[in-house]
Order: C-alpha cells, then sequence, then structure tokens
C-alpha cells in the first residue's frame, strides 16, 4: 500500500474519448485542493503512453476508449506501471463491469452520473492505496455475492477477456474487429468466443446478442 503524504499534489492522467468530458473533469480537478492533472489521452493507447512518459499516482480511464478499452490499457498498466493506481470512469451500472474491471487490476470503479461528486473522493482514496467502487454499485456487488453463483447467470465464470469479447459481440461487433480491438490474433478470439458460449450455454451468435441484452451487458 503506497504511504502517500497528504502534502503531495496527486497527479493524474486522464482518458476519455469525449473532449468536452475530458476538459470538464480537468477542470473539476485542478480546482481541488492537492490533486494535479498532468495530461490528457483521448484514447486507450495514448493513454499508455502518456501513463509510461509522466508516470502519475492516478490514472483515470473511460472504460470504452477508441483503439484499446479500459480493461486492456487496465492489464498493461498493472504489468508495466504498477506504481500507478487504476480509477475506472464509466456510464454502465452495472455489476458484473466492476467485477471484471477489479479483476483486471483497476483500484476504483466510478460512474459517470457521479463523477462530479465522486472524483475526488475517489482519486484521493485509490492514491492511498484504498479501493474505491461507487456506493450503488458496492451495495450491487453484495447483493450479486450474496445470491450465490445460481443467481448470476453464469457471467461471474467469465474471465476478464470473456467478459470483454461477450460486450464486444453483444455490441454487434464482428470477430475480426474484436481482434483487433482486443490486440490479439482473430484465432484466440474465436477461442474466448467457444468458452464463453459453452459457459453460458449460448449456440449462436444472435443468442449471444440476445444474452448481452437481456443482462445489460450493452444497450
Amino acid at each position: 500500500m503506497p504511504n502517500w503524504n497528504e502534502n503531495k499534489k496527486v497527479r493524474v492522467v486522464l482518458a476519455d474519448d469525449h473532449a468536452m468530458v475530458r476538459e470538464g473533469l480537468a477542470q473539476l480537478l485542478e480546482e481541488s485542493k492537492g490533486i494535479v492533472v498532468v495530461g490528457q489521452a483521448a484514447d486507450g493507447i495514448a493513454a499508455l503512453e502518456l501513463i509510461r512518459r509522466e508516470d502519475p499516482d492516478v490514472a483515470v480511464l473511460d472504460y470504452s476508449m477508441p483503439h484499446m478499452d479500459a480493461v486492456s490499457a487496465t492489464q498493461q498498466i498493472s504489468r508495466h506501471h504498477s506504481r500507478t493506481r487504476i480509477l475506472v470512469l464509466t456510464v454502465h451500472e452495472n455489476v458484473h463491469y466492476a467485477i471484471k474491471v477489479l479483476q483486471a487490476g483497476a483500484h476504483g470503479f466510478l460512474i459517470k452520473a457521479a463523477a462530479v461528486d465522486e472524483l475526488v473522493k475517489a482519486i484521493r482514496t485509490v492514491a492511498e492505496g484504498k479501493v474505491y467502487v461507487s456506493p450503488a454499485i458496492s451495495e450491487k456487488m453484495a447483493e450479486t455475492f450474496q445470491k450465490g453463483p445460481s443467481s448470476r447467470s453464469g457471467l461471474s465464470s467469465l474471465s476478464v477477456r470473456e467478459f470483454e469479447l461477450l460486450r464486444m459481440l453483444g455490441s454487434g461487433m464482428r470477430l475480426q474487429d474484436c481482434a483487433k480491438a482486443m490486440q490479439v490474433r482473430e484465432s484466440t478470439v474465436s477461442t474466448y468466443r467457444s468458452r464463453l458460449m459453452n459457459k453460458l450455454n449460448l449456440k449462436s451468435t444472435p443468442e449471444i446478442i440476445r444474452f448481452a441484452l437481456e443482462n445489460e451487458i450493452v444497450g
């Protein structure tokens, strides 16, 4: 756990493909005490390069970024820049997104709708070596685990990469596009697809899409 000095400013990198959102969050953070935004990025790959160069204390990543989403970026940051704490920001109020993000190595999960009220607290929390999850999601997480495995629609059995593929396929992406987004070979994506279909007892792409919609993975 980081030994954080409260008198030291928390150095933050922001990554979001929506410029207005990024600038708004940057202004919010700059107006708070003890936080400084050292860089902004519009996609996952640019975020990784910025993190490599600036070595920030905290990286705030939008979940759905171009070129590389937050889950893939989180895995890369955890592997190569373990000092940087990771806070994922998303519009998805779905407990399974939070679970998979934390499994990938993130230290926080924040709903965009609550960002104005919670972002500063979330950044300070993860900078201190703790984990932050938006209260509404943390309550849902507790309910999910209390209900037991039989009530989780098989989603808890998916790996982080399988869940990401489910999200992409559920939104209508082709396998080759999924492979490019996940930065793996198409054969690897095909393997992930077979595994997730087996775990979820699905037989076709239409069934994958229907499952993703019914479980609010997309939509």
